[in-house]
Parts: structure tokens; C-alpha cells; sequence
């Protein structure tokens, strides 16, 4: 009888484990992680910033947050004409560095349409973590260790989703415009695609925001939603982003092309107009389906869409959004990977992959990729400066 129970007992501990592993391994592949610690200097904002707004068209501030919950907190604030050369420091306490960047209110927006055949790389859904994708710019000689440009004429494209979740939001928005600066300087292009959570801090949606900005926005006496509006620096500067476009006969888009824009006799060009007209719109559908629903909706929309990975598409469905824009292929985040990889004979390439966070230590850790194109080959690359062609 004792055996017996032994027996039994052995038989659920062994189905237990058996069926742990497979919830495990299931979790593990769509990006599940044990969140075990934070970094000691999180709840840490001295020196946080520096935020941009727009007093009037002649005049904006810059804002630090300064102090600590023990002493207290306030606001360095100065006043600057719009006219005025602007320089502003953005500083990163994990590692106690930091870096310059001249601001300027007459930025231009980007084109949509690049053909010069120099080599690309593209990184998404960085998230707020700002380490990472300096560490990977860095090991992947599109920067130095001091943050100079050194990628030439090349393409740098960040294909959306580089807010939100993450506790080094601010420090990732002025490193992408510093290195927007940087790049044209050198002849090289720094294209921001924006993503699904762009939207959402732009439309004051900061349910996936880290709490540190609450906490920040209270301290500059703002609500959340101001904090990337159209009277904010950055929120202007963003609000300017396309979010499709085509380099080297390659798209890029933060999710995708619906099946359906290939029917639209929109352009390129009025497709992010339509875009951009509704980036402070949240989105409730109409009753009456037209472009701009398709375009913007959080099902089809380009900054939302997920059908090459949820969906049952065709390779003939997946071409005729390529076929439009006489395209070779598009690049992809918002939908999480195991890997950089190609889909549908290449045609599709999604590069949402697990990076690791600069605050928090999750396991598995996560593995910063990125994709290389050069000379028509498409690379995976890695966080070590490595590459293996996909």
C-alpha cells in the first residue's frame, strides 16, 4: 500500500514537472519573463529631464527635476527665445554619464522616399531603455563610445515603439534627436517610424507608462498628457514622424500594411498625411468605414497591425501591399519574435525581439538583434557587433 501512494505521489510530481516545462517553454517562446529585482537607483529623478515646452511661438523653457523624497523637490527652469541656439544636457544616472544636444524649433520633417543604396539598420521596440540601444549602436559601429556619429551616409531606422514600459523614456527620445543632429552632419539619416505607443503618449494614454512619469509630471506641476502634446518640444518634434516609409525599396512600418491598403489609391506621402492628421485623435471606430479608419485603426492601421503573424495570409495577400510601392520587402516591429527573422520568403521581416531593461532584471535576460541590410542581403544583428545572414 506505501508503494502504491509512492507511486502515485511520483506520478503527479512527474505530470507537475512535464506540464511546468511545456507552460514554461510556451511562455518562454511568446516573450514571457520572471521580473526578480530592480536597479537600486530607480525611484532616483534628480537631474531628470530636461523637458521642452512652448510658452508661445517666440519663447519655450527647459525644465530639470531636481532633489531627492528625503529634501524635497523643485524645478530648474530657464526661458529661452525660439531663436536662440539652445544647448541641453540629458543625463543617465546608472552609469553617471551624460550627453549634449543643441536643440532647434525649425526642424524639418522627413521625406518618405530615400533611394541611395547605402547600408541600413534597423532596431524597434526599444522601449524606454535606453542602455541597450546605445550599447548596440555603439558595438555596431553606428556610434563611438562618445556618442559621434560614425555610420557615414548609412540609414539608421527605428521602427517605432522606443516609448513606454521602460524607465529611461526621456534620455531615449534625446538621443534619437541628438542623433538625428549628428547623422545629417555626416551625411547620414536617422529615420524615427513612429509605433503604436508614439500614439499613445501623444494621444495621453500612459497606460504603459513607467510610474516615474507621474511622479515627473506632478513635480513640473503638469498633467501626464502634457508631457508629449503639441506645446511639448519632443511632442512637436514626434508629431512631425512618419509612419511608413520606403528606403532602398525596402518599407518600414511600426505593424504593417493591411491587405485592403492595397486597394486605397492613396501615396506614400498621403498616406502618412492621413497619419499624422490623426496622431492627437485617439481612435473609436465610425460608422462609416473609409481611408482613414483603415489606416488608423488599432486592428489594420500601420502603427497597429499584426496580420502578418496573427492572420492566415496569402503570400499573394503579404505581396500586393509590396506590389503598391514597388517594394522588396517590409520591416516590421510591434509583434514580438524569437528572433530577427523573414517570413513569407523573405518578404516580411519582424524585428520585435526581448531587449533587456536598464531598471529591472527579468529572466531570461533578453538579446538585443537588429537587422543589417547591405547589398540586398538582409543580416541578423547582435548586441556584440556580430551578423549572420538571415
Amino acid at each position: 500500500m506505501k508503494n502504491q501512494i509512492i507511486r502515485y505521489f511520483k506520478h503527479i510530481l512527474s505530470t507537475i514537472l512535464v506540464l511546468g516545462s511545456i507552460a514554461v517553454a510556451f511562455g518562454l517562446y511568446h516573450g514571457a519573463s520572471l521580473h526578480y529585482s530592480d536597479h537600486p537607483l530607480m525611484y532616483n529623478i534628480d537631474n531628470e529631464g530636461p523637458y521642452v515646452f512652448y510658452e508661445n511661438d517666440s519663447s519655450l523653457n527647459v525644465n530639470y527635476v531636481r532633489g531627492n523624497k528625503s529634501d524635497g523637490f523643485y524645478i530648474d527652469k530657464k526661458e529661452y527665445s525660439t531663436n536662440a541656439e539652445i544647448t541641453i544636457t540629458s543625463y543617465f544616472q546608472i552609469d553617471s554619464t551624460s550627453f549634449d544636444i543643441e536643440i532647434n524649433s525649425n526642424g524639418q520633417n522627413p521625406k518618405t522616399t530615400y533611394d541611395d543604396g547605402n547600408p541600413i539598420i534597423a532596431i524597434s521596440d526599444i522601449e524606454g531603455g535606453y542602455k541597450t540601444f546605445r550599447d548596440f549602436l555603439i558595438n555596431n559601429k553606428v556610434i563611438d563610445k562618445k556618442l559621434n556619429w560614425t555610420f557615414g551616409k548609412g540609414h539608421l531606422v527605428l521602427v517605432g515603439d522606443f516609448v513606454d514600459r521602460g524607465w529611461s523614456v526621456t534620455q531615449v527620445l534625446w538621443f534619437i534627436y541628438k542623433l538625428e543632429q549628428n547623422a545629417t552632419k555626416q551625411g547620414g539619416f536617422v529615420h524615427f517610424i513612429i509605433g503604436n505607443h508614439e500614439l499613445k503618449n501623444m494621444q495621453g494614454d500612459y497606460g504603459a507608462s513607467a510610474e516615474k512619469y507621474l511622479a515627473v509630471s506632478n513635480i513640473l506641476g503638469k498633467r501626464q498628457s502634457e508631457l508629449y502634446n503639441s506645446s511639448s518640444f519632443l511632442g512637436k518634434w514626434m508629431s512631425g514622424k512618419n509612419a511608413l516609409e520606403i528606403i532602398n525599396g525596402n518599407l518600414f512600418a511600426h505593424g504593417g500594411l493591411h491587405p485592403d491598403v492595397a486597394d486605397s489609391k492613396l501615396s506614400i506621402d498621403e498616406i502618412n498625411q492621413v497619419i499624422q492628421s490623426n496622431y492627437y485623435k485617439p481612435y473609436y471606430p465610425k460608422k462609416k468605414k473609409n481611408n482613414d479608419q483603415l489606416l488608423t485603426s488599432t486592428k489594420t492601421g500601420i502603427c497597429w497591425y499584426r496580420g502578418y503573424f496573427k492572420d492566415d495570409l496569402t503570400q499573394e495577400q503579404v505581396e500586393r501591399g509590396l506590389y503598391k510601392f514597388n517594394a522588396k520587402s517590409i520591416v516590421v516591429g510591434h509583434t514580438l519574435q524569437s528572433k530577427v527573422k523573414g517570413s513569407y520568403n523573405n518578404k516580411v521581416i519582424g524585428i520585435d525581439v526581448k531587449h533587456p531593461e536598464d531598471y529591472h532584471k527579468n529572466w531570461p535576460k533578453g538579446n538585443t538583434e537588429g537587422l543589417l541590410i547591405e547589398y540586398d542581403k538582409y543580416y541578423r544583428v547582435f548586441a556584440n557587433g556580430e551578423k549572420e545572414e538571415l
